[in-house]
This record gives C-alpha cells, structure tokens and sequence, in this order.
C-alpha cells in the first residue's frame, strides 16, 4: 500500500469514527459545536490549505486535526475540549498504527485552536484560521446566534444577551486570522461584522433607555392634609423621559455624521477616479488624435464627462463658511445654534463662553439648538446626496456615450479606409 493509499484510508476511518461520535453523543445542548461544524472547519481546511498546495502529509495532519478539534466538547466542560480532543485522537490513531510524529503534530494543531491562540507553524495557523472563518463571513449572524443558545443552555452562570454580546465583540476585537489568504479575504468582512454587532449593542442599549424612561401609568402617590383633602403629586407622572431624548438626539447626530462621511467618501472615489482618466487622456490619447483624428469627437465627450463628474463631485463636498459672528441680541432671542461652528468661529471665547452658559441654563434653548443642529446637518445632506447621484449618472451615462462614440468612430474609420493595392506580378523589370 502505497503512503497516499494509506493515507486515504486513515482519513475515511477518521470522518466515519467522528461522525459516529458525534451521531452517538451530540445532544441538544451543542447548537453550535456540532458535527455541521466540524465538517464546515474540515471544508476551510481543504480551501485554505488548497492554496498553499500542501503535500499529502500535511493534509492528513489537518485533515485529522480539523475532524478531531471539537469532539471533546461531547465528554467534557467547554473550557478543557481540546485536551480530551486530543486524548481522542491519539488513542483512534494509535490504534492504527499511525507514528507519533503525525499524532504529535495533529496535537499541537488541536491545542492551538485553544484561546488565548498562538500558532507556530503553517498548520497550526490554517487550521486556526478554518476554526474562526465564520467571523468573516455573512454567516457570522445566524452562527453566533447557535453559540449564544449553547452558551446559555451549557454554563452554570448564564449571561444576558447584552453581556454575551459585549464578550463577542472583545473576542471579535482581539481575534486575527494568521494566514494571508484569510486576512484578505476575510477581514473586512469580519470588520463589518463588528461594526453590526456594535450597532445592533447600541440601538438595543437606546432601546431599553427609552423604555425605562417611559411615563409609568400609575397613579401618583398624593400627599393628604389633615382635612382630608388631596395635595398635589408626590411624583411627577412625566418624569424620567430627559435621558431618553437624549440618547435619541445622540444616536440621529452619529447616523447623520456617518452618512456625511459616506458621501465625502463617494465623492472621493469619483474624483479620484475621473482625475486619473483626464491624466491619461491628455497623456496618451491626445497625441494619437494627430494620427488617428477621427478619434477626436469621443475624446472630447470622455474629458468632458471626466471633467463634469469632478466639478460636480467638488461641489459636492466643498465646504460653506457662515459669518461666523452672533449678537448677544440673537442669543437672548434664542435666535442663534451655539453648536454650530459656523456661528461663533469669529467670535471672541469669552462672548462665546457666556452663550454658551446662558444656553445651558435654558433647557428649551438647548434641545431647540440641537434639534436645529440636527436638521441642519440633514439639510447637508440632502444637497451632498443629490448632487453625487447626479456626478454618479454623469459618469455612467458618460461612460457609455463616450464608448458608444470610439466604436462608431472606429467603425465609419474602417468602412471608409481605401482598399489596399495589391501587387500585380514580381515587379521584375524584365
């Protein structure tokens, strides 16, 4: 039997005596370790270890140790899984007659998947890396869900969802895929995935402000006098919805800020991308409009889309300027939004310092110049939006005017080019 036969055949043994494992001792507690997601680490091993082009042994090492890597989890607590993988492992390869060179490697490929993570080696970090996939992937919702039942239905001390969110996220924060083929491929997705489940921390965090924060509807207690007759509440039935609001007016200035960011960055790639077409059309193609003329018409359409698109892209998000001064009249009047630099950036600190006061200690001025702040920079936005869709359908639109013109161009060229001559004899002259 040849080493690849051999091979083989420990590996068939070692996907059926898994499966049997598990099929024999998974419960319903194991929503997430189970042997879906073994055979998901085995299939990441085989992609990831594809495109190192590793040589048979290697793949048995990874192959076993991607198998084996979660089967503790059927025996013991989840903190000590890898060791009683391992022990697992080793007496099913044993009995085989598998080398202890293998089974030492498989091993140490198994205890590197145990945190805190610290691989040695190509197969300890591929196998790392297949383990977490997930993390950047769009399945990274519905499997975190499945970790978060087991969790809850395996622990002693079982966590509320914000607690279990916060730990994921920490652990998100702390992971790194090892290979290169993952960090490409997988982290910014996974980067993305944070970003949800932080948004998702933070709109259920507001959510529960909000509902705390709600008017009871109970009745006050009321103080009685001596006559018997009814005094006014002791507790004010409307009490308690400051913080509420304020987390709303907090979570709708991030949103309009990060959509603000979003359109400079749209912006930015048109620019970016039209002044690199208008440096090679100058560059490249207006010298070939001195052989190639017919080329002309579609030149001048491609530099005028280019040259459009960045004028409007501009506009976009070139900045506007205010006075930048106040009166002490309009901060009386409530007639000025202190929160807004535009309004005091020429103004001296100290006359900004007292508005600044006279507002805080109004709070009707206050909400009113954050709500106004708020529609201000909604009002922003709406110009920002409405003239990058307009450079985004000047460059599409553009685009394809401008290649429809270089085809026409190039087949009228054609069409109206003269035969060539051809020869008539040697050209011998006798």
């Amino acid at each position: 039997m040849t080493h690849t036969e051999e091979f083989a055949a420990i590996y068939k043994d070692t996907e059926a005596h898994i499966t049997e494992l598990f099929e024999n001792y998974a419960s319903d507690k194991h929503r997430f370790h189970n042997l879906k997601h073994t055979y998901n680490v085995v299939e990441r091993v085989n992609e990831i270890a594809g495109h190192y082009e590793l040589d048979d042994r290697e793949m048995l090492i990874l192959s076993i140790a991607a198998w084996f890597h979660d089967a503790g989890y059927l025996f013991v607590e989840p903190a000590m899984h890898e060791v009683k993988s391992v022990e697992l492992m080793q007496v099913f390869l044993r009995e085989r007659g598998v080398g202890d060179d293998i089974i030492n490697e498989v091993a140490g490929c198994i205890l590197a998947t145990r945190a805190p993570r610290n691989p040695i080696n190509q197969l300890q970090e591929i196998l790392c890396d297949a383990d977490t996939y997930h993390f950047g992937t769009k399945e990274f919702k519905e499997s975190n869900k499945l970790a978060y039942q087991e969790f809850q239905l395996m622990s002693d001390q079982p966590l509320d969802e914000a607690d279990l969110r916060e730990q994921t996220l920490h652990m998100l924060q702390d992971h790194e895929f090892y290979t290169s083929y993952c960090k490409d491929l997988l982290t910014a997705k996974k980067e993305g995935n944070m970003k949800k489940l932080k948004k998702k921390g933070e709109e259920k965090q507001a959510e529960k402000e909000l509902k705390a924060s709600s008017p009871k509807k109970v009745k006050a207690a009321r103080a009685t006098d001596e006559n018997g007759e009814t005094d006014a509440p002791l507790i004010d039935e409307k009490q308690g919805t400051t913080k509420g609001m304020q987390t709303m007016l907090r979570l709708t200035s991030a949103n309009h800020i990060q959509l603000s960011e979003m359109a400079d960055s749209k912006a930015n790639i048109l620019i970016s991308v039209n002044a690199i077409i208008i440096s090679l059309i100058l560059s490249i193609l207006l010298r070939k409009l001195q052989t190639d003329p017919y080329l002309t018409i579609p030149a001048i359409i491609f530099l005028a889309t280019s040259v459009a698109t960045i004028i409007t892209a501009i506009l976009a998000t070139r900045p506007k300027l205010s006075s930048g001064t106040f009166a002490e009249e309009d901060v009386q009047n409530k007639k000025t939004n202190l929160l807004f630099f535009g309004n005091f950036h020429k103004m001296p600190m100290e006359n900004y310092e007292n508005a600044m006061r006279t507002m805080m200690n109004d709070p009707d001025y206050l909400y009113s110049s954050i709500i106004q702040d708020i529609y201000n920079l909604g009002a922003v936005l709406g110009k920002k939006y409405r003239l990058i869709r307009i450079a985004y359908n000047l460059f599409m639109f553009g685009i394809i005017i401008s290649v429809v013109a270089f085809c026409v161009a190039a087949i009228f060229n054609t069409a109206a080019a003269p035969d060539a001559a051809l020869p008539n004899g040697s050209g011998s002259p006798f």
